[in-house]
């Protein structure tokens, strides 16, 4: 297959790179860095510059034509800055951007040579704060949530291209696990310093997946040319967020003994306080409806892969 995915620097992109090109498939990675700056992709793998704007469309848009699948990953890191005004706007237009440039440029294709699919990520914040709620694809957006107007926006700007005769997938994606996932080392962090505990009440749904099955789940949507609509990149059991401080603490040798009060949290993060407090029961139930089998369906086996030594 020929794959082009935009945002393949970053954890899941890297990942899917190098397990494509691995397997002997040509993959073309947007990026916005000069080409000759670029050192790491795996043998397979190639640079293309591009930019989300009307500038210098020329020089990748023709990457799309006859691919297989266009990947897109694109779009401002959610945890690194606080949630200002300026800092959600940005999360929230970079994705826009990104994902409104390569609908025109799929438009702008003859309609033989367009993209068989277009695979864009989202995420489980999608569905808003459902409490115990069991939540699959059907359910609706989460409403007012700062995240979940991010992803109904997103995924509906990729919807875009489904008129011009794409097959697109919206993947809804939870906690990743995976050495050196930056959301997991932040979690973590309190742990190895002997500090962790439960965040807020600690019932809060998680929703969590190993980097394994993000990259296994991503294949699927690929291949399947049946495969439409939303999918959940989940595992299948999430779990509490003090059962996951117990896990954590089991992996890494450490007491968990200090629970993180909300308001605490709140007063900290602000808006970023959602990342740990809000919480999402979402099951894969379109991946196990087409058969797809877990790497890692538990999540102690899948925490010791990803913090161990």
């Amino acid at each position: 297959m020929k794959v082009v995915i935009a945002g393949g620097t970053g954890l899941i992109g890297t990942a899917l790179t190098r397990a494509l090109a691995g397997a002997g498939h040509e993959v073309a990675v947007l990026t916005r860095r000069p080409v000759e700056e670029v050192r790491d992709l795996p043998a397979g793998a190639r640079p293309v510059r591009w930019s989300a704007s009307a500038e210098g469309v020329d020089a990748w848009a023709p990457e799309l034509e006859g691919a297989d699948g266009v990947i897109n990953l694109a779009g401002a890191s959610v945890g690194t800055r606080p949630w200002t005004p300026g800092r959600v706007r940005e999360i929230r237009e970079s994705r826009l951007r990104a994902t409104s440039a390569l609908v025109a440029a799929i438009a702008a294709l003859p309609e033989s040579g367009r993209p068989r699919a277009l695979l864009n990520a989202s995420g489980i914040d999608y569905y808003g704060d459902r409490g115990d709620e069991v939540v699959d694809e059907r359910a609706a957006g989460g409403g007012g949530a700062v995240l979940a107007g991010v992803c109904e926006r997103w995924e509906a700007a990729a919807v875009e291209a489904e008129p011009l005769g794409v097959r697109v997938v919206r993947l809804r994606t939870g906690l990743v696990f995976a050495r050196g996932a930056l959301a997991l080392r932040l979690t973590a962090l309190p742990f190895r310093l002997f500090a962790g505990g439960r965040s807020g009440s600690g019932r809060q749904w998680v929703s969590w997946v190993h980097l394994e099955d993000v990259v296994g789940l991503y294949g699927l949507a690929l291949r399947d040319p049946g495969l439409s609509g939303p999918l959940n990149v989940v595992a299948p059991e999430p779990v509490r967020n003090a059962e996951l401080a117990a896990e954590i603490g089991r992996v890494l040798h450490r007491p968990v003994w200090l629970p993180q009060p909300a308001p605490v949290l709140r007063l900290a993060m602000q808006g970023m306080a959602d990342l740990l407090l809000v919480g999402h029961r979402v099951t894969p139930a379109v991946a196990k409806g087409r058969g797809y089998e877990f790497r890692y369906p538990a999540v102690g086996p899948a925490l010791t892969e990803a913090l161990g030594r």
